[in-house]
């Protein structure tokens, strides 16, 4: 435990892409918090340079609800890159200077719930900007390539499946910590499962169906709200999020039990028998939590499918790939064994491991190590990425890996430069920057695997098409 008079403290950068990220370091802030640390948080979406954060955010949103077919395409094109392209390169790197002032001189370690941040805090360990151990907890079930980066410590899993999936991509100190979620998210009783259906409204006796789609609510909602109704055996209540325009659909459609945002997801869960969600995120471990079965349905594109496919693999909640199965299912999780079984699997998730609390605490009172140099590095197939068991001490970086910390060459200023009026000077480098705001977000609408390389997606070439614009982004910034 930190000593009262000087709290060790810790940094959590996550990112508002939807709400899973920032629901995981909500909690992990909490539990630290709890524990006797200081915790800052930042939104790595704010520390991206010229605000391009919340135009990638939104680009993201759209691209899953206007063109989920091609975002399925760049995600399995991308899942098992060994590193990001140059135009994601050349962003991440631009926010290296504010991710690296996020860290104030009494922190001891940093943690990341997103996998850019994580990608900008490896390269910053590795060059020795960073001199402070820096750990990723994967919020996913299964393992995107971008969650894995070079330089970064430790990678935190909640389950063996997302573990061995980043071990495969050559992830570092690998450790299985088990989920985290807030406490409110309990088995209920048959008292209190009558008193939230009162309080949201609910039919006292029927089979209810908690259908879900992240805090955006995305994918073909109405179509699993409809097949849900017309099943027979429960009805749809649905959570749409912050699509207001969703919800009125629904209603217009006949579903009659559809909220907006839901502060009390808890109370929520308990008033339901199952949860039907589309993308294996929070609200997932939530439900598992709650001791609520869970089956996937109609999932949106990439980690959607690929997080039902993990939850599937773990025998956590199975991955309904037809329509035709959905009654079958459904009957099989509210009437059956199955649905004791998954109860029962559920919640030995969460008494199986204590959760990352303990694996970053470690980290955050070891001693403090110098950092590899890139030349130092050894490739990614050969790095050792061992799964630890939880009751140890999570794997550090090997110390054959660890040098000094190397210091940063001064930047050269072109003599021509200096004899510009200051006015011209100013000039030019307003028109500078504008173009590299336009330049970048182009970049990363045609190329962020999380953003929209709509290019790619539909038959072009991220390399060959924006090739020039990434290379002339990357010689600016140095």
């Amino acid at each position: 435990m930190p000593h009262s008079d000087s709290p060790t403290r810790i940094t959590v950068i996550s990112a508002s892409m939807g709400a899973g990220h920032d629901g995981a370091a909500t909690e992990l802030t909490r539990h630290l918090t709890a524990a006797g640390f200081l915790v800052d948080r930042h939104d790595f979406l704010d520390l991206l340079p010229a605000r391009i954060g919340k135009l990638l955010s939104g680009a993201y949103l759209r691209l899953l609800t206007w063109a989920p077919a091609g975002y399925q395409r760049i995600y399995a094109a991308t899942e098992h890159e060994r590193r990001p392209n140059p135009a994601v390169r050349a962003l991440l790197r631009g926010a290296e200077r504010r991710t690296l002032a996020t860290v104030t001189p009494d922190t001891r370690a940093v943690v990341s719930t997103y996998p850019g941040a994580s990608q900008v805090l490896g390269a910053l360990r590795l060059r020795g900007r960073l001199a402070i151990p820096a750990l990723t907890y994967l919020t996913d079930f299964s393992v995107h390539s971008l969650w894995v980066a070079p330089g970064i410590d430790v990678h935190l899993a909640a389950h063996a499946i997302p573990a061995a999936q980043a071990h495969e991509q050559g992830a570092a100190g690998v450790t299985v910590t088990g989920p985290m979620t807030d406490p409110r998210f309990t088995p209920a009783d048959e008292d209190e499962r009558r008193a939230a259906r009162t309080r949201f409204g609910l039919p006292p006796d029927a089979p209810l169906a908690l259908l879900v789609a992240g805090s955006w609510g995305v994918g073909p909602v109405r179509e699993a709200a409809a097949e849900i109704l017309g099943s027979g055996v429960a009805l749809p209540v649905v959570v749409c999020g912050r699509n207001h325009a969703l919800a009125e659909r629904l209603r217009a459609d006949g579903i009659a039990h559809v909220h907006g945002w839901v502060d009390d997801m808890p109370g929520l869960m308990h008033a339901c028998d199952v949860l039907v969600q589309n993308a294996g995120g929070l609200t997932s471990l939530e439900a598992l939590a709650g001791g609520l079965p869970v089956v996937s349905y109609r999932c949106i594109p990439g980690h959607g499918r690929t997080n039902a496919a993990a939850l599937d693999e773990a025998g956590l909640a199975p991955w309904i790939r037809e329509p035709d199965q959905l009654a079958p299912t459904l009957t099989e999780l509210l009437h059956g064994p199955r649905g004791r079984a998954q109860r029962e699997a559920g919640l030995a998730l969460f008494a199986a491991a204590p959760g990352p609390v303990p694996a970053v605490t470690t980290m955050a009172r070891g001693p403090l190590s110098a950092t590899a140099l890139p030349s130092q590095r050894r490739p990614v197939a050969a790095r050792p990425a061992v799964v630890s068991d939880v009751s140890g001490p999570p794997t550090r970086v090997p110390a054959d890996r660890l040098a000094g910390v190397p210091s940063d060459a001064p930047r050269s200023v072109p003599v021509e430069a200096l004899r510009l009026p200051v006015a011209a000077r100013f000039a030019a480098r307003s028109r500078q920057a504008r173009r590299r705001t336009v330049l970048m977000v182009a970049a990363v609408a045609a190329t962020l695997s999380l953003g929209a390389p709509l290019a790619y997606a539909y038959g072009g070439s991220p390399g060959h098409h924006f090739g020039a614009l990434t290379h002339y982004l990357e010689d600016d910034d140095r």
